[in-house]
């Protein structure tokens, strides 16, 4: 069959890093896309185009420069709207531009899921002022999560415990928003036993797939570590798994989701839905036989998929910046490396900020607890250091 093979890469982190990587392996040519330049996909792609995705002239501009087959959203702060015209030209937007738009918005996905599908989520309301937010919380009650309808990686999201708490948490949920909405989604704290990824496969043609799930911890509702396989109550594990494919094909397209749940003593709570990979899925780096970003390329480019399998109970643990800078400098990267079935992974970010991801330890082990105890001890050994220029 012949390929498309012209992609549009609109976000160049190191999610769209590895992407770039997989698809460049089966023969695409890739044009990745950032608001800043040397964006660590920028640095492993065929072309790269530096502006503001909100900006929707530039996008226009991009998409008549390079006349792409395929564009592929990796970031949130995308002006979702022009995917629309795009995907009219015969432009194919993954997963859809119907898709994108949905999820790149908390609260119109959780609209879509809750109101319209049906599905048990947290409780929840919407709010645009401070005032709103108190009279929201009232109503859901303490304690509460809120956090920004358009944000990535956890920015801009806290718990209050009480009223007194709402004032820096509406201040922080601002400060953490992407895109030009000031909109926040407050919902209930759901006290789950863990959380879950449930990366699901949509393809062109052929069933929903489904990885073997993904536990992980958060913190300021980042991710930190992750694991796979997570061993699940067997109705569970089927509750989830539905939920994913009645969300993934309401909104239609190829590629993969990643789709985040809460998991109770007896019930699944749908929490969050990307349209693409997943942080916590670098784990399958590791751990699979085709890792999240192969199995993102096969499905929108329509190749087959006919196993994913696990290799070894894997676990992945990031490399966090503790400060602004604008160099970096890695120690403590032979020490990690010394630890039996440890990888590393630098993203290349060229610079630096608090809590900023830089990098990622991975480690295969003989059971979960090995690999997590592993990954663990290797991410302490690795040491950033930031020389003034």
């Amino acid at each position: 069959m012949t390929l498309p093979t012209r992609i549009l890469l609109l976000g160049s982190g190191e999610l769209g890093k590895e992407f770039v990587i997989s698809a460049k392996r089966l023969g695409c040519y890739v044009i990745a896309c950032d608001s800043y330049d040397d964006a660590p996909a920028q640095q492993v792609a065929d072309q790269r185009e530096t502006f503001n995705m909100l900006d929707e002239h530039s996008i226009n501009t991009v998409v008549t420069k390079h006349k792409p087959d395929i564009i592929v959203p990796e970031i949130e702060a995308i002006r979702t709207e022009a995917l629309f015209k795009f995907e009219a030209q015969g432009i194919q937007v993954v997963p859809s531009a119907q898709a994108i738009n949905y999820t790149m918005n908390r609260d119109r996905i959780r609209d879509l899921v809750a109101n319209e599908l049906g599905i048990r989520t947290p409780r929840f309301g919407y709010a645009e002022s401070e005032s709103e937010c108190l009279s929201i919380a009232e109503h859901i009650g303490y304690p509460l999560v809120m956090k920004p309808v358009i944000s990535s990686s956890g920015k801009g999201q806290s718990v209050a415990t009480t009223s007194a708490d709402i004032s820096p948490a509406w201040e922080y949920a601002c400060s953490g928003m992407r895109g030009d909405r000031e909109r926040v989604i407050i919902e209930e704290f759901i006290n789950f036993e863990y959380e879950i990824t449930l990366l699901t496969v949509q393809q062109k043609t052929g069933e929903t797939l489904f990885c073997e799930p993904i536990a992980h911890r958060q913190e300021r509702g980042d991710y930190q570590e992750s694991w796979q396989p997570v061993i699940m109550n067997s109705k569970l594990a089927v509750q989830a798994k539905e939920i994913a494919k009645t969300v993934t094909e309401a909104l239609g397209g190829a590629g993969i989701f990643g789709v985040e749940m809460f998991i109770t003593k007896n019930d699944v709570v749908f929490s969050e839905l990307s349209p693409r990979p997943h942080d916590t899925g670098i784990v399958t780096l590791s751990s699979q036989n085709l890792s999240e970003f192969d199995l993102h390329a096969r499905a929108i480019l329509g190749l087959p998929i006919p196993e994913i399998s696990i290799h070894s109970p894997s676990a992945s643990h990031v490399v966090l910046a503790s400060q602004d800078a604008s160099n970096v400098v890695y120690n403590g990267i032979d020490e990690a490396l010394s630890v039996p079935g440890i990888e590393v992974m630098i993203f290349g970010k060229p610079t630096a900020r608090p809590n900023r991801r830089m990098a990622v330890c991975l480690a295969v082990g003989n059971s979960i607890e090995d690999a997590r105890f592993k990954v663990q001890e290797a991410s302490k050994k690795i040491q950033l250091s930031y020389p003034q220029e």
